[in-house]
Protein backbone atom coordinates (compact mmCIF):
# COMPACT_ATOMS: atom_id res chain seq x y z
CA UNK A 1 0.00 0.00 0.00
CA UNK A 2 1.53 3.46 -0.64
CA UNK A 3 2.74 5.07 2.21
CA UNK A 4 3.38 8.83 2.68
CA UNK A 5 4.78 11.31 5.31
CA UNK A 6 2.79 14.21 6.20
CA UNK A 7 4.39 15.70 9.04
CA UNK A 8 2.66 17.06 12.11
CA UNK A 9 -0.74 16.22 11.30
CA UNK A 10 -3.14 14.85 13.63
CA UNK A 11 -6.20 13.20 12.74
CA UNK A 12 -9.62 11.04 13.70
CA UNK A 13 -11.27 8.67 11.71
CA UNK A 14 -13.37 10.53 9.37
CA UNK A 15 -11.55 13.45 9.02
CA UNK A 16 -9.65 14.64 5.59
CA UNK A 17 -6.22 15.12 5.50
CA UNK A 18 -4.91 16.72 2.16
CA UNK A 19 -1.19 15.64 0.46
CA UNK A 20 0.18 18.40 -1.40
CA UNK A 21 3.52 19.36 -3.18
CA UNK A 22 5.83 16.90 -4.60
CA UNK A 23 4.01 13.69 -2.82
CA UNK A 24 0.53 14.71 -4.29
CA UNK A 25 2.08 15.16 -7.79
CA UNK A 26 3.61 11.36 -7.40
CA UNK A 27 0.23 9.88 -6.29
CA UNK A 28 -1.22 11.52 -9.28
CA UNK A 29 1.05 11.37 -12.10
CA UNK A 30 3.56 8.43 -11.62
CA UNK A 31 1.08 5.70 -9.18
CA UNK A 32 -2.19 7.21 -11.33
CA UNK A 33 -4.42 6.79 -7.83
CA UNK A 34 -7.63 7.56 -7.78
CA UNK A 35 -10.61 7.79 -5.55
CA UNK A 36 -11.69 4.61 -3.17
CA UNK A 37 -8.09 3.61 -3.27
CA UNK A 38 -6.09 2.41 -0.08
CA UNK A 39 -3.31 4.67 1.08
CA UNK A 40 -1.11 5.21 4.72
CA UNK A 41 -0.36 8.60 5.79
CA UNK A 42 2.31 8.89 8.42
CA UNK A 43 2.60 11.92 10.94
CA UNK A 44 6.42 11.44 11.29
CA UNK A 45 6.16 10.76 15.33
CA UNK A 46 5.10 7.06 14.85
CA UNK A 47 1.26 7.19 14.22
CA UNK A 48 -0.14 5.86 11.09
CA UNK A 49 -3.61 7.03 9.34
CA UNK A 50 -5.04 4.52 6.78
CA UNK A 51 -7.02 6.05 4.70
CA UNK A 52 -8.87 6.27 1.92
CA UNK A 53 -8.48 8.39 -1.40
CA UNK A 54 -11.30 11.13 -1.49
CA UNK A 55 -9.87 13.19 -4.52
CA UNK A 56 -6.71 13.87 -7.06
CA UNK A 57 -5.85 17.16 -8.20
CA UNK A 58 -3.51 19.39 -7.36
CA UNK A 59 -4.05 18.15 -4.04
CA UNK A 60 -4.82 14.55 -3.01
CA UNK A 61 -7.56 14.28 0.06
CA UNK A 62 -7.83 11.44 1.66
CA UNK A 63 -10.85 10.14 4.05
CA UNK A 64 -9.02 8.24 7.38
CA UNK A 65 -10.45 5.26 8.37
CA UNK A 66 -8.19 3.84 11.14
CA UNK A 67 -5.11 5.30 13.39
CA UNK A 68 -2.53 2.86 14.85
CA UNK A 69 0.98 2.95 16.03
CA UNK A 70 3.46 2.88 13.28
CA UNK A 71 5.25 -0.44 13.42
CA UNK A 72 7.78 0.11 11.28
CA UNK A 73 10.68 2.11 14.06
CA UNK A 74 12.73 0.05 15.83
CA UNK A 75 12.91 0.02 20.16
CA UNK A 76 16.64 1.92 20.17
CA UNK A 77 17.57 5.11 18.55
CA UNK A 78 20.59 4.17 16.45
CA UNK A 79 23.26 6.78 15.07
CA UNK A 80 25.29 5.85 11.93
CA UNK A 81 28.57 8.00 12.05
CA UNK A 82 29.76 7.86 8.77
CA UNK A 83 33.37 9.10 7.86
CA UNK A 84 33.31 11.18 4.44
CA UNK A 85 33.27 8.83 1.11
CA UNK A 86 34.13 9.28 -2.18
CA UNK A 87 31.20 10.29 -4.84
CA UNK A 88 27.58 8.92 -4.21
CA UNK A 89 28.43 6.43 -2.40
CA UNK A 90 27.23 8.72 0.90
CA UNK A 91 23.76 8.45 -0.85
CA UNK A 92 24.30 4.37 -0.78
CA UNK A 93 24.99 5.06 3.12
CA UNK A 94 21.88 7.01 3.84
CA UNK A 95 19.44 5.34 2.08
CA UNK A 96 20.26 1.80 3.21
CA UNK A 97 21.01 3.11 6.78
CA UNK A 98 17.34 4.59 6.99
CA UNK A 99 15.91 1.29 5.39
CA UNK A 100 18.05 -0.93 7.98
CA UNK A 101 16.60 0.92 10.83
CA UNK A 102 18.83 4.23 11.80
CA UNK A 103 17.25 7.30 13.34
CA UNK A 104 20.12 9.21 12.42
CA UNK A 105 23.28 9.65 10.03
CA UNK A 106 25.89 12.37 10.69
CA UNK A 107 28.96 12.50 8.38
CA UNK A 108 32.09 12.91 9.71
CA UNK A 109 36.04 13.71 8.81
CA UNK A 110 38.83 11.61 9.35
CA UNK A 111 42.35 11.52 8.78
CA UNK A 112 42.73 9.08 5.90
CA UNK A 113 39.73 10.49 4.18
CA UNK A 114 39.55 10.79 0.45
CA UNK A 115 36.59 13.36 0.34
CA UNK A 116 36.80 16.35 2.01
CA UNK A 117 33.34 17.99 1.77
CA UNK A 118 33.38 22.01 1.20
CA UNK A 119 31.27 23.92 3.92
CA UNK A 120 29.86 26.06 1.23
CA UNK A 121 28.73 22.92 -0.13
CA UNK A 122 26.79 21.27 2.94
CA UNK A 123 24.14 23.04 3.08
CA UNK A 124 22.77 21.37 -0.62
CA UNK A 125 23.70 17.86 0.47
CA UNK A 126 21.93 17.61 3.61
CA UNK A 127 19.02 18.80 1.89
CA UNK A 128 20.00 16.16 -1.22
CA UNK A 129 20.47 13.78 1.80
CA UNK A 130 17.45 14.42 3.88
CA UNK A 131 15.67 13.96 0.22
CA UNK A 132 16.90 10.80 -0.07
CA UNK A 133 15.85 9.95 3.74
CA UNK A 134 12.68 10.74 3.31
CA UNK A 135 11.94 8.31 0.64
CA UNK A 136 14.06 5.39 2.06
CA UNK A 137 11.77 6.53 5.24
CA UNK A 138 8.36 5.99 2.91
CA UNK A 139 9.75 3.05 0.96
CA UNK A 140 10.38 1.25 4.27
CA UNK A 141 7.29 1.73 6.21
CA UNK A 142 8.95 3.55 8.82
CA UNK A 143 7.55 5.66 11.26
CA UNK A 144 10.10 9.08 11.28
CA UNK A 145 11.90 10.32 8.88
CA UNK A 146 15.92 9.80 10.24
CA UNK A 147 17.54 12.83 10.42
CA UNK A 148 20.71 13.77 8.96
CA UNK A 149 23.51 15.55 10.47
CA UNK A 150 25.75 18.61 9.53
CA UNK A 151 29.48 17.03 9.27
CA UNK A 152 31.93 16.56 12.29
CA UNK A 153 35.04 16.85 13.27
CA UNK A 154 36.42 13.54 14.26
CA UNK A 155 37.24 13.94 17.78
CA UNK A 156 33.92 16.25 17.57
CA UNK A 157 32.17 12.73 16.32
CA UNK A 158 33.90 10.72 19.00
CA UNK A 159 32.35 13.21 21.53
CA UNK A 160 28.88 12.80 20.67
CA UNK A 161 29.29 9.01 19.85
CA UNK A 162 30.35 8.12 23.29
CA UNK A 163 27.25 9.07 24.82
CA UNK A 164 25.15 6.54 23.63
CA UNK A 165 24.43 3.38 25.68
CA UNK A 166 26.18 1.41 22.62
CA UNK A 167 29.08 3.00 21.37
CA UNK A 168 30.73 1.09 18.54
CA UNK A 169 33.38 1.78 17.00
CA UNK A 170 33.83 -0.92 13.47
CA UNK A 171 37.59 -1.05 13.00
CA UNK A 172 38.95 -4.11 10.46
CA UNK A 173 41.53 -4.72 13.30
CA UNK A 174 39.69 -4.99 16.42
CA UNK A 175 39.83 -8.77 17.90
CA UNK A 176 36.08 -8.75 19.94
CA UNK A 177 33.34 -9.50 18.05
CA UNK A 178 30.17 -7.75 17.94
CA UNK A 179 27.92 -10.08 19.25
CA UNK A 180 29.96 -10.71 22.21
CA UNK A 181 29.34 -6.17 22.79
CA UNK A 182 25.87 -7.11 22.12
CA UNK A 183 25.51 -9.99 24.30
CA UNK A 184 23.20 -9.17 27.53
CA UNK A 185 22.49 -5.75 26.25
CA UNK A 186 19.22 -4.05 26.07
CA UNK A 187 20.24 -0.45 24.51
CA UNK A 188 18.01 2.32 24.01
CA UNK A 189 20.77 4.43 21.77
CA UNK A 190 23.64 3.52 19.37
CA UNK A 191 25.84 4.76 17.79
CA UNK A 192 27.46 2.56 14.80
CA UNK A 193 31.44 4.40 13.64
CA UNK A 194 31.78 3.47 10.18
CA UNK A 195 35.39 4.83 8.44
CA UNK A 196 36.55 5.64 4.90
CA UNK A 197 37.82 4.11 2.12
CA UNK A 198 41.44 4.11 3.83
CA UNK A 199 40.11 2.58 7.42
CA UNK A 200 40.74 4.20 10.46
CA UNK A 201 44.46 4.86 12.09
CA UNK A 202 45.81 3.37 15.00
CA UNK A 203 46.15 6.43 16.81
CA UNK A 204 42.35 7.26 15.97
CA UNK A 205 41.36 3.29 17.17
CA UNK A 206 42.70 4.37 20.12
CA UNK A 207 41.19 7.99 20.72
CA UNK A 208 38.21 6.11 19.90
CA UNK A 209 38.90 3.84 22.62
CA UNK A 210 39.68 6.18 25.26
CA UNK A 211 36.81 8.12 24.53
CA UNK A 212 34.64 4.63 25.85
CA UNK A 213 33.33 3.23 22.56
CA UNK A 214 34.14 -0.27 21.65
CA UNK A 215 36.39 -1.61 18.88
CA UNK A 216 34.18 -4.13 17.50
CA UNK A 217 35.45 -6.31 14.66
CA UNK A 218 32.47 -7.22 11.80
CA UNK A 219 33.79 -10.87 10.37
CA UNK A 220 36.67 -12.61 8.61
CA UNK A 221 35.86 -10.29 5.64
CA UNK A 222 36.58 -6.62 4.93
CA UNK A 223 33.01 -4.86 4.18
CA UNK A 224 32.77 -1.18 1.90
CA UNK A 225 32.51 1.60 3.61
CA UNK A 226 29.19 2.18 2.27
CA UNK A 227 27.92 -1.71 3.12
CA UNK A 228 29.11 -1.53 7.03
CA UNK A 229 26.47 0.17 8.76
CA UNK A 230 23.65 -1.45 7.18
CA UNK A 231 25.36 -4.87 8.28
CA UNK A 232 25.61 -3.56 11.92
CA UNK A 233 22.16 -2.20 11.69
CA UNK A 234 20.99 -5.98 10.57
CA UNK A 235 22.79 -7.22 13.71
CA UNK A 236 20.70 -4.90 15.55
CA UNK A 237 17.34 -5.44 14.16
CA UNK A 238 17.86 -9.25 14.88
CA UNK A 239 19.52 -8.78 18.45
CA UNK A 240 16.69 -6.03 19.91
CA UNK A 241 13.80 -5.48 17.54
CA UNK A 242 11.47 -7.90 18.51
Amino acid sequence: MPRFFIEGAAASPGDVLAVTGEDARHIASSLRMRPGEPIVLCDGRGTDFFSTVTGVGAEVTVRVDSVSSSVGEPPYGATVYQAAVKGDRFDTVVEKAVECGASSVVPFVSSRCVSRPDPKDAPKKIKRWEKIAREAAMQSGRGAVPTVGGVLSFTDMLREAAKADVALFCWERATVPLRDVLKGKKPSTVSVVIGPEGGFSDGEAAAAENAGLVPVSLGSRILRTETASGSVLSVLSYEFDV
